[in-house]
């Protein structure tokens, strides 16, 4: 077997290709080939939400995802959110508005977990949210900042009000 292949997959909206070794995860080519530095590595076992990208429109912890299943993929991280001018995107000005970041390792993750539940366009309770958001850890924000931001911007791109 081959040890390194080549990877050609579109990566924030431009196509790539990168000659990586068969065993890389997804978040070690990301960051150290690409620079993707919104990919945190955390636990590196899948638990703790921190590596989350969107791959073909859902969210995925790329630390257990190896780097060669990307071929042929569409990969977001948080810096395709981002407008052509560097304005925020909606659920990242949510984040700040709420006090939903702190130290912020864990914040992009959360909000790229967040962009997948938003882009489904359906309306969640809070016990969904939590559910949905749950492969995440924070250590120093606590959750119910985070569920608000996402629940915020989730009524706002409804045209909804937000509940009391």
């Amino acid at each position: 077997m081959a040890q390194y292949m080549l990877v050609k997959y579109n990566l924030n909206g431009k196509d790539v290709e990168q000659m990586v070794d068969v065993r890389a995860s997804l978040t070690d080519m990301l960051r150290n080939d690409f620079r993707m530095t919104s990919v945190k590595k955390g636990c590196e076992v899948g638990e703790c939400g921190a590596c989350t990208v969107i791959i073909n429109g859902e969210a995925y912890n790329s630390c257990i995802y190896l780097a060669v299943w990307a071929n042929g993929k569409t990969i977001r991280t948080l810096e395709s959110l981002m407008g052509p001018n560097g304005e925020l995107s909606d659920i990242q000005q949510a984040f700040i508005d709420e006090a939903a970041i702190q130290c912020g390792f864990c914040t992009p993750g959360f909000i790229m977990s967040a962009w997948e539940i938003l882009e489904s366009g359906k309306e969640y309770t809070d016990a969904e949210l939590r559910k949905l958001l749950s492969g995440h850890l924070c250590r120093c924000t606590g959750y119910e900042n985070i569920i608000r931001a996402v629940k915020k911007t989730m009524y706002k791109r409804l045209g909804k009000e937000m509940p009391e």
